[in-house]
């Protein structure tokens, strides 16, 4: 089967109704798809990328004014939309096998198929064919087609180019939680997103063991994140929370303690929770009530309501919102304030609390990372200082609290009046993988 073999037919749009129209964009859509399902399982990669291109790329250089390329015929009655669908399909049909089969090289030739000369719209060109060239250009420039380059970037190059490729998988987070997308992008974000996370944190846990040895410094791992011989450091602070006083019985004692709350009482309840553990109550007294005051005005309908399990979650949801970003259209007042001022790793800590008490808003939490993101990447890494050092800080933050890996801090030197907070360097990080019990 080729793409040559496919029976996509142009229609007179007199003879056909707006109704049966777009039946016919439909049943010729489920034939493409079903098309590239069958050859990328069957085919070479180099032969699937040759049929992709045969039907969405070539004969777009004709200079024949009564020429249309195939597939482009059935979407000239003014649907670009469908078409761009159609061929973002296509495209992850085609990446989330590759990523499958470990084909991944494959995928940056697919991505670099839209970078053409021959696609560029010509003076020379018919009317038509600068229809369909002009949809392609869209695309290129369009959010899908940068979605797309993310599966093209690898693991080792993320750090290179633009500061945001550092935290591609928060990116594709995104892509796998939005229901617009078709489920193969959101597999095979799912999956790369996954195995990202799992890289940075095995790199993590090499680098924390090498750099603590006295073997050679040569044979020394690398530091997964840009902290330096800093991110040890935070390391050590980070884990010397555990015991009694960690955050995580904390937040076991804080769901008992809250059942059968009014959402007022809740709400009342989980401020006092994520902020009653930061050091300097006089600093961040003037954030610590605006949000109080954001979140009591939140639902204030539902105040008497005894808090369900969906309406803890909505309400972890919110606070989220209100210490990222709400809608992904700016990033929220207290996240301005809280980076502003220095306290990066106060609001990692906070959020990490909000997690240990709701690990259903994980994803939540992350998506709206993504929109953090999104909106600082059109500035330049010299002017996004305060949220890289947050996204770094985060990373290893989450990384240290992630369910397949433990983390213990040893003392290996005694004294007994000095104060392990002010002397880490007496300490050393040990990870290993948890066991999973249950399996």
């Amino acid at each position: 089967m080729t793409a040559n073999s496919l029976s996509i037919s142009q229609k007179d749009p007199d003879c056909v109704t707006s109704e049966s129209r777009q039946v016919n964009v439909h049943i010729a859509q489920e034939e493409v798809y079903s098309f590239f399902v069958e050859i990328v399982k069957k085919l070479p990669p180099e032969d699937v990328l040759r049929e992709f291109k045969g039907l969405f790329i070539d004969g777009l250089d004709s200079e024949d004014a009564e020429y249309i390329p195939g597939i482009y015929s059935i979407f000239l009655d003014d649907n670009e939309q469908d078409f761009s669908s159609t061929l973002k399909r296509c495209c992850y049909i085609i990446v989330n096998n590759w990523k499958t089969n470990r084909k991944d090289k494959y995928i940056q030739e697919l991505v670099n198929i839209f970078i053409n000369e021959n696609l560029k719209i010509k003076s020379n060109n018919p009317p038509v064919v600068k229809i369909c060239k002009n949809w392609i250009e869209n695309f290129v420039n369009s959010k899908d087609y940068k979605d797309l380059k993310l599966f093209a970037i690898k693991y080792e190059e993320s750090a290179k180019g633009h500061w945001a490729n550092r935290y591609t998988s928060y990116l594709l987070i995104d892509q796998s939680v939005n229901d617009k997308n078709p489920r193969e992008q959101q597999e095979a974000a799912r999956r790369l997103s996954q195995q990202i996370k799992d890289k940075f944190k095995f790199e993590l846990a090499m680098y924390i063991a090498r750099s603590q040895s006295a073997v050679s410094s040569t044979t020394r791992y690398t530091n997964p994140s840009i902290l330096g011989d800093q991110a040890l450091r935070l390391i050590k602070a980070i884990v010397l929370k555990k015991g009694v006083f960690s955050h995580e019985n904390i937040a076991h004692i804080f769901i008992k303690q809250t059942q059968n709350q009014t959402l007022e009482e809740f709400k009342i309840n989980v401020e006092k929770y994520l902020f009653f553990s930061v050091e300097n109550q006089e600093l961040v007294k003037d954030w610590r009530q605006k949000f109080a005051d954001s979140l009591s005005l939140w639902k204030k309908d539902y105040n008497q309501e005894i808090i369900t399990k969906e309406l803890f979650l909505r309400t972890c949801n919110r606070v989220i919102d209100c210490l990222t970003t709400e809608k992904a259209k700016e990033p929220s007042l207290l996240f301005t304030l809280l980076l502003n001022q220095g306290h990066a790793l106060t609001l990692v800590i906070i959020l990490l609390k909000i997690i240990l008490i709701c690990r259903n808003s994980r994803r939540h939490l992350e998506t709206r990372i993504a929109h953090l993101i999104r909106l600082y990447e059109k500035y330049p890494e010299n002017e996004c200082k305060g949220v890289i050092n947050f996204m770094e800080i985060f990373n290893i933050t989450f990384a240290i609290y992630a369910e397949n890996v433990e983390y213990n801090l040893i003392k290996m030197e005694e004294e007994e009046r000095s104060n392990p907070q002010l002397n880490l360097d007496g300490y050393r990080v040990f990870s290993q993988m948890k066991v999973d019990r249950q399996k």
